[in-house]
């Protein structure tokens, strides 16, 4: 179980793939340790082991060998449904190509990961009511992704990831496919929801002004990390 503040812990961390007779191994032996209430970016070259790490945070992948522990879950020790299930109610994920459902609303897409949930219609309005006001697109609900602006699509995706209030957020190149504009509103949103809402965040990142926003940059290569520095964030 988890000591002290840690909230994200790994403990020689392995993550092996098979690929025919090749065998890949994007993280090897890995020791982490990230706090409750932080904001982390993950930085390193293509194949360092950034996604990999966030698949496993996020339950999305499972583990080959080593612990991780978020909380009091070991996610080492359950299985993809279990993983499935803890995911849903503790993790929000964003991804660089936002994967909205194109042919639903905004409204509708931020509702989705609460029809994994027991409440009624109208607790579900609610949230997403509130998760649209919390990106400032309250007047986009019923607009459908192809009227939107990238930096609209991207905070649509936010407020589904946060929607079930989940402690945790895991971003994967939030603005690798937004004009800086719209990558200084989502870093602001992100930044915002770690310091006042108090979500723990995760970000895969290779833009160095993104990584800026957080408050360390942890730097990976070839599986391993090779240092933890002081990033711009401040809590």
């Amino acid at each position: 179980m988890n000591d002290g503040n840690a909230f994200i812990r790994c403990s020689k961390l392995t993550k092996v793939y098979h690929k025919g007779d090749q065998e890949i191994v994007p993280l090897r032996d890995l020791d982490l340790e990230i706090e409750r209430g932080s904001f982390v970016s993950l930085m390193g070259p293509s194949g360092s082991g950034k996604t990999t790490l966030l698949n496993l945070i996020a339950g999305i992948d499972s583990v080959t060998s080593g612990s991780l522990w978020i909380g009091d879950n070991n996610l080492a020790a359950m299985s993809r449904n279990q993983l499935a299930a803890w995911r849903a109610h503790e993790v929000g994920i964003i991804f660089q190509s936002y994967n909205l459902v194109p042919v639903l609303t905004a409204y509708e897409n931020v509702e989705l990961p609460l029809l994994l949930h027991s409440m009624t219609r109208r607790e579900r309005a609610q949230r997403v009511e509130a998760a649209l006001a919390t990106v400032l697109l309250s007047d986009r609900a019923d607009h459908f992704p192809r009227q939107l602006s990238g930096g609209q699509e991207q905070r649509v995706a936010i407020a589904r990831a946060i929607v079930a209030e989940p402690p945790l957020l895991l971003a994967d190149e939030p603005t690798g496919d937004l004009d800086r504009e719209s990558a200084t509103m989502v870093l602001d949103l992100l930044s915002e929801l770690n310091r006042v809402h108090g979500r723990t965040i995760v970000m895969v990142t290779h833009d160095p002004a993104a990584a800026h926003r957080a408050q360390i940059a942890l730097h990976l290569d070839k599986g391993q990390l090779l240092r933890a520095t002081s990033a711009g964030g401040a809590h």
